[in-house]
């Protein structure tokens, strides 16, 4: 065998191996059903916030009084709220502004707990400091400390996104922090610290890369959580303000006449419900799929 051919073998046996292991992913994530379904549920949730406002025929805030607590009907598949609003387009567009809400906490979330965890975690005289700033923010109820924000800043859709991503940075450093100080410790990173490579490269090119599957695995949980906290904060009077759609405020205009018209607990609760409940389905998944060690140590 020439060196062409061995070449060639080389490439073949090469791409054969790509092959095989993405089968192998492909496999994993098929028989990961906690992913599958928490993904699928979640997807369904984000294009009907997208196109669902698309094929409405009422608009948000269309009121008409005659039509007032109208149960589910062939005109109104989810009835109608206190104003004769149409209850499926408005939350139809409460899932745009709670998902949209959701994403952008849990990016900006994400974003500035990954470089506190990390430097905290690289510089130890910053570890002291940002990590009894994070300690000090969880000790205060997240909700107390959204409330509290919510009061100095006022209710709209962009500060209950900067409430909530403050509540929710600690808890995402912490995560990373964990994470980065095992992988400081590790002999490669001492061997390259030995062959004078900046602390900047160490950080971005070694230690940013090891922490990115706990991190997505945290954020899908603050995806969760968000949604939960804008519906409750809605709920309460310090989310989005009315007219705007949203799933707590829904919640709370339907507990005034809960037993005149059910309908305006149950479907925006429902929804609240399956939410969060497939963002929990998706984060376990991913951690079972980007760390599989975590399920075999659990079965044994």
């Amino acid at each position: 065998m020439n060196t062409l051919q061995e070449k060639e073998y080389i490439e073949q046996m090469s791409k054969k191996l790509k092959k095989e292991q993405w089968i192998i992913q492909y496999r994993r994530l098929k028989s990961n059903y906690g992913l599958v379904v928490g993904a699928s549920i979640i997807m369904v949730f984000i294009v009907l916030a997208i196109v669902g406002p698309l094929f409405t025929t009422y608009g948000p805030n269309d009121m008409k009084v005659i039509s007032r607590l109208l149960p589910p009907s062939r005109d109104h598949w989810l009835g109608t709220d206190e104003f004769g609003r149409d209850l499926l387009t408005r939350i139809i567009y409460g899932a745009r502004v709670s998902i949209s809400i959701g994403v952008v906490v849990a990016l900006l979330s994400s974003i500035f707990g990954l470089m506190i965890g990390i430097y905290a975690a690289f510089y130890k005289t910053w570890d002291h400091i940002l990590m009894r700033i994070c300690d000090g923010l969880i000790a205060i109820p997240g909700i107390l400390l959204a409330i509290a924000l919510m009061a100095a800043l006022g209710a709209s859709a962009t500060n209950v996104i900067i409430a909530l991503t403050i509540i929710f940075i600690p808890s995402i450093a912490r995560v990373v922090r964990s994470n980065a100080l095992v992988i400081c410790k590790q002999p490669y990173i001492e061997a390259i610290q030995a062959q004078g490579a900046s602390n900047s490269r160490i950080i971005w090119q070694h230690i940013l890369p090891n922490t990115l599957s706990p991190l997505l695995v945290q954020a899908t949980f603050v995806f969760a959580e968000a949604i939960i906290s804008e519906a409750a904060l809605s709920f309460l009077g310090a989310g989005i303000p009315a007219p705007g759609a949203s799933w707590g405020n829904i919640l709370q205009s339907g507990k005034l006449v809960i037993y005149k018209a059910w309908w305006m607990v149950v479907f925006p609760g429902a929804m609240i419900i399956l939410s969060v409940l497939s963002l929990n389905l998706l984060g376990d998944g991913l951690r079972d799929f980007l760390d599989p060690h975590v399920k075999h140590k659990q079965k044994k």
